[in-house]
């Protein structure tokens, strides 16, 4: 890669901080809808909330595998989750609930939606993607960033992070045996999210006669 020049470095910055602006906006949103979803229905439908913009060493890396050039304008072009938003949840009814909420709000377009919850890959990853689109209002113009939301339950969060590990530490060429155990561990965590679910199901059944009787 060559040294960049210093109006690259500048464009660099700036694709940095718009993505981040694009973090808040999001962040503050997904809030809101969080808190307003517990006051009416007295139940909290994000567990936990974790937002982060890739480094640049990441961006470099993803666009090396695409096979362009590492520029800024290829970045914006190649590069969708730059700024991503993870939402955790403890049901995966709450994966769909949240899905609802998030494409109800005017001012965030939806680009692209990619459900591995109800089509898991290969691999066992489930997880449902959004890609979204947001309008950064600034001093004298106006952009709109790509920011990606993933959304999943805790069970599955902590299957994709060991997925995550293993693929990071044998880069990509994990072993058979290896692989064979997460699709194990991946059926497992379905059955886990079911009984999970049936559990909740016969404690609202319960809640609900005796606020009956």
């Amino acid at each position: 890669m060559e040294q960049p020049s210093v109006d690259e470095l500048k464009e660099w910055r700036n694709i940095m901080l718009m993505h981040r602006f694009a973090l808040e906006e999001v962040n503050t949103k997904l809030k809101i809808l969080n808190e307003e979803f517990q006051f009416l229905h007295d139940y909290n439908p994000m567990e936990h909330l974790k937002s982060r913009v890739k480094s640049l060493e990441s961006i470099g890396a993803k666009l090396e595998k695409k096979g362009v050039d590492i520029t800024p304008e290829n970045a914006r072009e190649h590069v969708h989750d730059i700024a991503g938003i993870r939402i955790t949840c403890s049901f995966v009814s709450d994966i769909f609930k949240i899905e609802e909420m998030i494409k109800h709000q005017d001012d965030l377009k939806i680009l692209r939606v990619k459900d591995y919850v109800t089509y898991p890959k290969e691999s066992g990853y489930r997880s449902l993607h959004m890609l979204c689109e947001v309008p950064i209002f600034l001093t004298n113009r106006s952009e709109k960033i790509m920011v990606e939301i993933q959304i999943r339950t805790v069970a599955m969060d902590f299957w994709a992070s060991l997925e995550h590990k293993i693929y990071y530490k044998y880069q990509d060429g994990a072993p058979e045996y290896l692989t064979n155990e997460l699709r194990e561990a991946a059926d497992i965590v379905t059955h886990l999210d079911e009984k999970m679910k049936n559990l909740n199901d016969e404690i609202n059944k319960y809640k609900n006669k005796l606020e009956n009787e």
